[in-house]
């Protein structure tokens, strides 16, 4: 199967998976479990493109930069699927497809198979790009060893891991304690960003990318454009702070001072 063919075969076996996770949904009445699989998502696809272009032909582990990207997009999948699975299960259904229930009445089981599940299926197979692109090129016979910028990469991608993890650890303390209630996280790394963690995101697939681009695939670029605009502009800081800013006081001068997206020191009075 040539490098191409095996990149769309994973956007069919995607939307397979998220066929099945839908299925779930419908049985137990929680569409919010899409959100859980959002990071082992990846790690499939990953694994899956490794697997078409080795299995049958006899090929050797491919080693350089395909276990390089397996190794980042694996780590950082499997610790936010646990992260999520931590906070999430035993909750209930998230407000937000609460209400998209609600509003979508009973047309909302089919409506959520086009609207949450393949379309996050669809757009998590363009975001995973530099990773199926090349894990499938270079295990087709591409070069094995890891071209020096592919550690600027990686550099990048830690920087994103640390953001990430250390952000949802310093949430998940601060909402902890009781006496936080209806406070402002504004601490540790939420001092420099009211975001720390949608930008260590971005910060994940910008490194995933470059190490991506060392093996010549520049156009894969796609993929974390698209998540960058999603956390910025869509469906995360946006949305978040739609509903933060009217139940949450204080909130909006967290907003003054604090940046939105890229670390940097809080505004002073």
């Amino acid at each position: 199967m040539s490098a191409t063919g095996i990149v769309i075969y994973c956007l069919f076996a995607g939307l397979v998976v998220m066929t099945g996770l839908w299925a779930i949904s419908i049985a137990i009445e929680d569409s919010s479990i899409v959100d859980i699989w959002w990071g082992a998502g990846f790690v499939l696809l990953g694994w899956t493109a490794l697997l078409l272009a080795t299995w049958g032909e006899g090929m050797p582990w491919p080693g350089g930069v395909v276990t390089l990207v397996l190794a980042m997009v694996s780590i950082w999948g499997l610790r936010l699927t646990i992260h999520l699975a931590r906070r999430n299960l035993g909750h209930g259904e998230d407000p937000r497809y609460v209400a998209m229930r609600r509003k979508a009445g009973a047309s909302w089981p089919l409506r959520s198979l086009f609207q949450v599940f393949w379309l996050q299926g669809a757009i998590m197979w363009i975001v995973g790009l530099p990773v199926l692109v090349t894990v499938a090129s270079a295990s087709l016979g591409g070069s094995t060893g890891i071209p020096s910028l592919a550690w600027l990469g990686v550099a990048v991608w830690a920087v994103g891991m640390f953001f990430e993890t250390l952000g949802d650890l310093q949430l998940t303390r601060f909402k902890a304690d009781p006496a936080n209630k209806g406070v402002v996280m504004d601490r540790g790394l939420w001092r420099y960003t009211r975001h720390p963690n949608y930008f260590g995101d971005a910060c994940v697939w910008w490194g995933l990318w470059v190490v991506a681009a060392s093996a010549g695939h520049w156009w894969t670029f796609i993929g974390p454009a698209l998540i960058n605009f999603m956390l910025v502009r869509v469906s995360g800081k946006t949305l978040l702070e739609k509903g933060m800013k009217e139940t949450r006081p204080g909130y909006a001068e967290y907003i003054r001072r604090t940046s939105g997206f890229i670390p940097r020191p809080p505004l002073r009075d």
